[in-house]
């Protein structure tokens, strides 16, 4: 069982700091933000630690750009970012298992299968709201709901990563969340 001690987890701002160090495309700092907030709403629903899940999210993608697409070392180079940045290597471990194109199929523990699901249920509710104009205080679950059975709508966002949630709470409930935790952070992501 991963130990969810407050001790591990690290400052919002220390960790926003340490992404900024290592991301610097608008575009995927949002997307970091975004799965921050989503894990940091769902640990606090499930009772788990919302700093600590935060943390994780916020730091998922520290190596994308540093990766520059090779797929087999995303992750283990965020890892060592983390590691070398002194971060402890539970939270290490997890962003290297995060690697779902490496790693699939193994996810067991909570905080691995909501960082599946808020890794592209995080793009999928900001997709709702830029379709509607980006008003994020717009979306509802219905929209979401719908909006997933749309193969073609937000490609990107795997729906079946996002399914592993139903492991932890229903899928409805699940985007309940998300939009929540997503409308705590909508000024950061530039949405209403």
């Amino acid at each position: 069982m991963f130990p969810e001690s407050t001790s591990m987890a690290m400052e919002r701002s220390a960790a926003i700091a340490l992404l900024n160090k290592h991301v610097h495309e608008p575009g995927l700092k949002n997307h970091c933000l975004a799965t921050g907030a989503v894990m940091k709403a769902l640990a606090e629903k499930i009772g788990e630690d919302g700093g600590l899940w935060e943390t994780i999210g916020l730091l998922h993608d520290i190596d994308f750009e540093l990766i520059h697409g090779d797929i087999q070392l995303h992750g283990k180079k965020g890892a060592d970012i983390l590691i070398d940045a002194g971060i402890d290597p539970n939270i290490a471990s997890i962003v290297q298992r995060h690697n779902h194109m490496l790693f699939s199929g193994t996810y067991e523990r909570p905080v691995e299968i909501a960082l599946q699901a808020a890794d592209s249920a995080s793009g999928l509710v900001i997709a709702c709201a830029l379709v509607k104009g980006g008003r994020l205080s717009d979306i509802t679950v219905k929209t979401v709901t719908k909006k997933a059975k749309e193969k073609s709508f937000a490609a990107g966002c795997d729906r079946g990563r996002i399914a592993l949630i139903e492991l932890i709470i229903p899928l409805p409930e699940f985007y309940t969340v998300a939009i929540q935790g997503l409308m705590g952070i909508r000024e950061d992501l530039g949405l209403s």
